[in-house]
């Protein structure tokens, strides 16, 4: 039997009262008061989550650049330092290793931020492909994490506006940490990297400017309102990102791994597509149900904000334009679904 990994912040998940789970390898908090109440509140003022079982990995080196272009999708030679990235591992046949944020430390040394379930398989796939002048280095264990989210998050943290995917060293509640403009809820905010020993310093010092603790449930409606993907649900090594619709993240002019195959698929055109829906009859989507027609939902979820099922599903490239009904097997009963643009959840929309 496995022993669940803990964050530096388990003890303070426990004396919230928060739900454990287990989730890639880790014992997480779920939810604290609620999934449906901690999500309308990142929607409408601030929440904190703790998402410290994400993978850091430091790459440097005079050649760190050139082995990271070969390895990654998107352009990494337009990052300048204090900037980041939404980049894609890939293999040679175009699928998604994992996705990752990479940021530009300094002008040979870079910060690769992974998901928890993929950290292991990530940096031995770095490892193996180590050029000669490049090193890779899994620091996860010196560092936590904080995801401060929410309409109300630079003003409660007493932080001004920023570009999206910049970041800066800067100290914080009296904490040192590297402050970057990036989520993954689709409002502002910022996500807090510091020191293992200072996470809960961080933590104490963030919720007393009124961020609410939030768990991994509401993490995963607010992204999928947003219809970001999640790695080994939406994207996998055996979907490609033409498909997945993520070519954006993908420089097809550069040389990286899958390169030649994802230029294919997208000149040839995708058989198939992930497509957003919302239900238009009454049911919640879940991962595996199957489309008719050929397809299946790879997430689906009930919206606390439109009150209603959402999902992603892989379709026919035919059925995944805008207002296409479709039909899901919920449980054995047909049920009526419409695709929609991306994002599922607008606010002006909803307001």
């Amino acid at each position: 039997m496995q022993t669940l990994l803990r964050t530096p912040l388990y003890e303070r998940h426990v004396a919230a009262g928060a739900r454990l789970v287990p989730f890639a390898g880790w014992e997480m908090p779920v939810q604290y008061d609620g999934v449906v109440a901690e999500h309308r509140t990142v929607r409408t003022d601030c929440g904190v989550f703790d998402v410290s079982h994400m993978g850091e990995f430091h790459v440097e080196g005079p050649s760190a650049e050139a082995m990271l272009q070969g390895l990654l999708s998107n352009d990494i030679g337009k990052v300048e330092v204090g900037q980041a990235q939404y980049t894609l591992l890939t293999n040679e046949a175009g699928g998604i290793v994992d996705d990752l944020i990479v940021y530009r430390l300094g002008r040979c040394e870079y910060l690769l931020v992974v998901n928890a379930s993929n950290r292991e398989g990530d940096f031995a796939w770095l490892k193996e492909r180590e050029s000669r002048g490049a090193e890779a280095r899994d620091a996860s264990d010196e560092y936590a994490m904080l995801a401060v989210q929410g309409p109300r998050a630079l003003e409660r943290l007493g932080l001004g506006e920023a570009p999206s995917f910049t970041f800066a060293m800067q100290e914080l509640v009296g904490v040192e940490c590297l402050v970057a403009r990036t989520g993954y809820t689709g409002e502002p905010g910022v996500e807090l990297i510091c020191h293992a020993d200072d996470a809960v310093a961080l933590w104490d010092a963030v919720a007393g400017r009124g961020a609410v603790p939030c768990g991994l449930g509401a993490r995963d409606t607010l992204r999928l309102e947003m219809c970001y993907p999640l790695h080994g649900n939406d994207i996998t090594p055996e979907t490609d990102a033409i498909s997945a619709g993520l070519g954006w993240a993908c420089a097809l002019e550069t040389e990286f791994a899958g390169a030649e195959e994802l230029r294919r698929i997208k000149a040839e055109g995708p058989a198939r597509k992930l497509a957003p829906f919302v239900m238009e009859d009454k049911a919640v989507p879940r991962q595996g149900m199957p489309v008719e027609g050929g397809g299946e939902v790879t997430s689906g979820t009930h919206s606390p904000m439109l009150d209603r099922g959402i999902g992603l599903a892989y379709v026919p490239a035919t059925a995944a334009v805008p207002d296409t009904e479709i039909s899901i097997d919920v449980r054995g009963r047909v049920r009526r679904a419409r695709i929609v643009k991306r994002p599922i959840y607008k606010r002006e929309e909803s307001s």
